[in-house]
């Protein structure tokens, strides 16, 4: 049974997202907060599957326990679910260890599909935030000088993909979903998912926003 920690302040949005979790995860048990500070209690009370957090809070920002659980529990899979799509939200949430990044707009059809990537190992992320990071780390790379010689080969030592892998490590960085990019290809999801995992093992990332930053420094967005 998956215990899920759901984090929001607003009770008919709580009561939404719970019916939500129990849509995606059928017989999880659910612990529901209205507030950071009980939130991190029951972070330290108990072990958590997936944390469903808002970021907006009475008593602070949903970040400070995304951040508990990574340093806490960091097999937890957390995944921020607010009305916030700016860059001042996103990127916080992200680098204290986010899995995830959902918009409250999106309809409860399209916010189900996207938290069923978890069970594959696929970060949820609305479409408009897959372009924003996407977005972030295309405009670094172009910031950032050319490397030539040996220090491009510096970039990313001891890390070596296939040529398969770079296709697939391009796609994942630009937002396509598992089965666009089988497709794309002309490989079943299965085998995508596969190619996934192998690359984030080799580059030692768990997130979406984590391959995007290593396709960038592979400059793999200049081929």
């Amino acid at each position: 049974m998956k215990q899920i920690l759901l984090l929001e302040d607003l009770p008919e949005i709580r009561a939404w997202l719970k019916t939500l979790a129990l849509q995606v995860f059928p017989g999880a048990q659910i612990h529901e907060s209205a507030r950071i500070h009980d939130a991190l209690q029951l972070v330290n009370a108990m072990r958590f599957d997936v944390a469903l957090c808002d970021l907006g809070l009475p008593d602070g920002s949903g970040v400070e326990v995304v951040q508990a659980l990574r340093d806490k529990q960091p097999d937890v899979q957390s995944v921020v679910v607010t009305i916030h799509d700016d860059d001042e939200h996103l990127f916080p949430a992200l680098q204290a260890g986010a899995f995830g990044y959902l918009l409250k707009e999106q309809s409860r059809e399209q916010l189900a599909e996207q938290l069923q990537r978890i069970a594959q190992g696929e970060p949820p992320l609305s479409p408009s935030i897959a372009r924003r990071v996407i977005q972030y780390f295309t405009a670094q790379a172009r910031m950032q000088p050319q490397h030539v010689g040996n220090d491009a080969d510096s970039v990313t030592p001891h890390v070596q993909l296939t040529e398969r892998e770079n296709e697939v490590l391009l796609r994942v960085a630009k937002g396509f979903t598992l089965p666009e990019i089988g497709q794309q290809l002309n490989l079943s999801r299965h085998t995508i998912a596969d190619y996934v995992k192998q690359i984030y093992r080799k580059l030692n990332v768990s997130s979406r926003a984590e391959a995007a930053l290593e396709a960038q420094r592979l400059g793999l967005f200049r081929r």
